[in-house]
């Protein structure tokens, strides 16, 4: 697959300037600019062509910022709902599925969207560099990059909260060219992104980057991309559970550029994201009117972690007040950040389950919450052509038929580890 494939054309932008430059190979930022922003990717191809739908994520090549295609991807699935949309009361709902439900043509085996963040990724990779790539996750980012990396033999460190780590399971053993480090029991996202940055700081170990990695933003935008070319438009409304709001900010860039095709209308889509009550700091925020993250109490910020179901949601530090950020997005996009509780999201969980015939995620299930809610205060029109993004689905589909294998830790740290504990660990690991 690789031997056939021509690297994607493009070029990056600042969002701060609009400066275009190169990309030199993995750039996070623009070159001489010391504003916090985004870069964005321009592609030569304007308009989106697909490519054969056996190439699984691939298929959108176009608007994906690769040299390289890898093996064992597949791409989000769309469909029109007629289930959960007579449920709601809804004429024109649209299901972006990501996950593992065969039925339907889904086969992400890791059952998340973040496997179109690693497939693109790691398809930016150039595979003559020798670092091993570092990335942080709660739980579902670290099992698709597991997945990816183990099976095309790219070395990748993980590091997660110990709490987190049953859900590092898979279908088979991983590589040895995968390796997990961990932060101690009753830590969170934020410290394991704390370990993160220290391992990137050490010597043969580079940055993933989070939503500044353009490629991780394009990969996430291929949701959007699959509802409008299977619909034949942009939507109206687009709802996501959000931690981060990355994948709200890949939607809005691949809104932009789908406007810029000129075949699927001109419209923004409205972003309806939400959050897990009571972790809300980006509800907080936005109810605030507030481009700035408002204070939040350490100490509490770990309690209402505990409490959510959705722990995938728990980012302390979104990419939300950087430009070309999610409050960006939302002001230039429309929409509300709206919430759920953990009762409202089972009981979402539930319909879905019950009306399209698979099981999601918390996190989807918040999204779920969010739009019931959302058509019961009148938020969105009944005959509104609405895309509900499920980020998540199909692990208990998948378990059901697979045996099941889980990643063990391979470094151990404390809640906030130093910089000198961590060299020293990485010191002597064989990749």
């Amino acid at each position: 697959m690789e031997d056939t494939f021509s690297p994607t054309k493009y070029k990056l932008q600042s969002l701060a300037t609009g400066n275009i430059f190169e990309d030199s190979g993995w750039m996070l930022d623009a070159p001489g600019e010391d504003m916090p922003a985004l870069i964005r990717t321009i592609y030569d191809s304007k308009q989106i062509h697909l490519r054969d739908k056996s190439l699984g994520f691939y298929q959108f090549a176009d608007w994906l910022p690769i040299s390289r295609m890898l093996k064992g991807s597949s791409a989000p699935v769309t469909y029109k709902s007629e289930g959960l949309a007579r449920v709601l009361g809804l004429s024109n709902l649209w299901i972006t599925f990501s996950g593992y439900w065969p039925e339907k043509g889904a086969n992400m085996t890791t059952c998340s969207f973040k496997e179109t963040e690693a497939y693109s990724v790691c398809g930016r990779l150039n595979p003559g560099q020798k670092k091993v790539l570092v990335v942080a996750s709660a739980g579902n980012t670290a099992r698709a990059f597991a997945k990816v990396c183990s099976d095309n033999h790219i070395p990748l460190l993980l590091c997660v909260p110990h709490d987190y780590i049953n859900a590092l399971w898979f279908d088979a053993p991983l590589n040895d060219c995968v390796k997990l480090a961990v932060t101690a029991y009753g830590s969170d996202y934020f410290d394991a992104i704390h370990l993160s940055n220290l391992a990137t700081q050490c010597e043969g170990y580079l940055a993933e980057g989070g939503a500044k990695n353009v490629a991780r933003r394009d990969g996430m935008g291929t949701t959007t991309l699959s509802a409008v070319t299977t619909i034949g438009r942009i939507p109206e409304y687009y709802f996501q559970a959000v931690g981060s709001g990355t994948g709200a900010i890949a939607a809005w860039e691949a809104n932009l550029r789908l406007i810029e095709d000129g075949r699927f209308g001109s419209n923004k889509m409205k972003l309806m994201v939400s959050q897990n009550s009571p972790f809300l700091p980006i509800y907080e925020a936005w109810k605030a009117g507030s481009r700035a993250m408002l204070p939040y109490d350490d100490i509490l910020a770990r309690e209402h972690v505990t409490e959510i179901e959705a722990k995938v949601l728990s980012n302390r530090k979104p990419p939300y007040p950087i430009i070309g950020g999610l409050y960006d997005a939302m002001c230039d996009a429309g929409g509300d950040v709206l919430k759920a509780t953990n009762l409202e999201a089972r009981g979402a969980k539930e319909i879905f389950l019950e009306t399209e015939g698979v099981d999601i995620y918390a996190a989807s299930a918040v999204a779920t919450a969010s739009l019931y809610n959302a058509v019961h205060e009148g938020l969105v029109e009944k005959d509104a052509l609405i895309m509900l993004n499920i980020t998540g689905g199909g692990e208990e589909l998948f378990k059901s038929k697979h045996s099941l294998h889980y990643l063990e830790p391979t470094l151990k740290f404390g809640v906030t580890p130093t910089l000198d504990q961590v060299q020293k660990a990485l010191t002597g690991l064989v990749w």
